[in-house]
């Protein structure tokens, strides 16, 4: 009977323990997806944004063309028109029309369904002289839209007019439709206007409300619960929605809106039931073994009294063997725990560290091409009141080169922010190389650094992924800069090589490097300690992303300065990834 309230007793203690591992397991896997959620949820709100700035911009430029001033004649209203049809294709815009102070539409790109828009809230606003925004439905096509309205001044500085720019909400939709997590953004009257779900459209949620209502005004499954500083919620609103999500919030002023995301908890779940199932596991395992090791000894002893220094003995070598099982598996569990720290923090941080050094020269990169349309645009605005159309002309197609350019880097942008789990495949690694290149260029020409590139004749195909190998030349790059920044001299030689071996080297004149042998292991690194650069992860993650296509690295010093190899396999078709 003793031993059976002893063998309760374990089974209690074990399931508390399980219990207790889960709990805390659980507790740290939200906090891993809540960083997780709040980056992709700051992303998807600064890309609506963004989005969105374009229509208001083109807003406040349209509204002093100068072909605004004169619309009296049909001759005049035809011109506009065309002007304003070719600005709206060119800028996927809905349509855009001039208005007259009384909200009367006197010309627009495309047929409007209501003539006078006195009552738009957005033309109300530019009536004040301000930049007026607001977002609908359109009555006859249901379509969403999110219209700005831009002043037009005379030329004694009173209101005269207003250019509006509407924009399909759906558009902008499309470039993050479908991502993992289900991300919404909520209008001042509480109604999802945005979301990456189109279940989740035009719900809406009353003051004081934690969930949704559908538009139908029906009752639907949902319970929300805390966790530590989480908020859960319980709910059970389509198959493209999970039924267990974290909820966050982000208030977003600027276009007075709220987004929000629901983050499927199901991996964290099953990660803590994991560690609580491996710790039952263990100690069922050890008690198991203890049980037996019990069970025998007390046999041994009833059947024959003569076998007690014998049975004493084997007790004796059972309880050392089981003591030191006990220590490797605890020593086992604590290299596991600590490698797998080690690995996420190494991940971590080089993401924040590439994110931190893109951002800077993204956005003087976007900076410069911004103030030279401006200036175009004032150019060519002055050109046309001369009379003189073929230079501004000229102006107009040198606005049109920097869009493009701008244009050019935000999808570079876009494409290194993606996912790093993408499948390997063929990859163009001239144009890898050019990416790298051209997210670099802002950082290099502001540091004096000449860059060396001659790209090879058509496109050498290799065998990796795009993403991972931009961030391993832009890792280089980087290096490569940070070595010369102490001396005038600063050159960096990029070439490929695809003779038997495909190959990339990337060279610089900096001092080389000082210890080979340390060069890729992880936190080595030779900048300045305490310095906001120089964690030596950077060459660390290189040489796992190049690993990990099959392909090799390795660095050495050149006759002037340090030289990088990138070793890659060949594309071929009969490859399986």
């Amino acid at each position: 009977m003793q031993r059976v309230w002893v063998i309760l007793g374990f089974l209690c203690a074990v399931g508390l323990l399980a219990a207790g591992v889960w709990s805390y397991g659980y507790r740290q896997a939200l906090s891993q997806l809540s960083e997780k959620a709040e980056a992709d949820l700051e992303l998807a709100a600064d890309r609506l944004s963004t989005q969105m700035q374009v229509y208001q911009e083109l807003a406040v430029l349209m509204a002093k063309h100068p072909a605004l001033r004169t619309i009296e004649t049909p001759a005049q209203k035809r011109a506009v028109r065309a002007i304003l049809l070719d600005v709206a294709d060119k800028t996927a815009a809905v349509n855009m029309m001039y208005l007259d102070r009384t909200g009367q539409v006197l010309v627009s790109a495309h047929p409007v369904e209501q003539a006078n828009m006195a009552g738009h809230p957005a033309f109300q606003r530019a009536l004040q002289g301000a930049l007026g925004n607001a977002h609908g439905v359109m009555p006859t096509s249901g379509d969403r839209i999110y219209a700005y309205a831009a002043p037009a001044f005379d030329t004694a500085g009173r209101v005269e007019g207003a250019l509006m720019v509407e924009a399909d909400v759906q558009d902008v939709e499309q470039t993050w439709r479908g991502s993992t997590e289900a991300v919404f953004f909520i209008d001042g009257d509480g109604v999802v206007f945005i979301s990456n779900r189109s279940d989740l459209l035009f719900w809406r949620r009353a003051a004081g409300q934690q969930g949704l209502t559908p538009p139908s005004g029906g009752e639907v499954n949902f319970a929300s619960t805390r966790v530590g500083r989480h908020e859960l919620w319980r709910l059970n609103w389509g198959r493209y929605l999970p039924s267990r999500a974290l909820h966050l919030m982000l208030d977003l002023p600027v276009i007075d809106m709220t987004a929000e995301v629901l983050v499927d908890i199901a991996p964290a779940r099953r990660l803590a039931g994991l560690q609580a199932a491996t710790v039952a596991a263990i100690c069922l395992a050890f008690g198991a073994l203890l049980f037996l090791a019990t069970e025998r000894r007390r046999t041994l002893a009833e059947a024959n009294a003569e076998l007690e220094t014998r049975v004493a003995e084997r007790t004796q070598a059972l309880t050392f063997a089981n003591s030191a099982l006990r220590r490797e598996v605890h020593e086992r569990q604590e290299a596991e725990a600590a490698l797998k720290h080690a690995q996420e923090e190494l991940i971590q941080a080089g993401k924040l560290s590439a994110l931190g050094q893109m951002s800077a020269g993204i956005s003087h990169e976007l900076n410069q091409p911004l103030m030279a349309i401006r200036q175009f645009a004032d150019n060519g605005a002055a050109f046309l009141s001369r009379g003189r159309a073929e230079r501004a002309g000229e102006n107009l197609t040198r606005i049109s080169d920097m869009a493009a350019r701008m244009a050019r880097i935000i999808k570079n942008l876009r494409a290194f922010a993606r996912n790093e789990s993408e499948p390997m495949g063929k990859v163009d690694l001239v144009q890898v190389i050019d990416t790298a290149v051209e997210l670099t260029e802002a950082r290099l020409r502001a540091e004096g650094v000449t860059m060396e590139w001659s790209p090879p004749q058509g496109s050498v195909f290799a065998w990796g992924g795009e993403v991972r190998l931009v961030q391993v030349f832009v890792n280089l790059i980087n290096n490569a800069a940070d070595a010369m920044s102490q001396q005038d001299e600063r050159l960096i030689h990029i070439a490929i090589d695809s003779g038997e071996k495909l190959t990339v080297t990337v060279r610089d004149v900096g001092p080389g490097i000082e210890n080979t042998e340390k060069l890729f292991e992880p936190f080595y690194t030779t900048k300045a300690v305490g310095s906001s650069e120089g964690m030596g992860l950077g060459l660390s993650i290189s040489y796992g992303l190049v690993q990990s296509f099959g392909g090799n690295i390795r660095g050495a010093n050149a006759p002037t300065g340090a030289m990088f190899t990138v070793e890659l396999e060949y594309y071929r078709e009969d490859k399986v990834a």
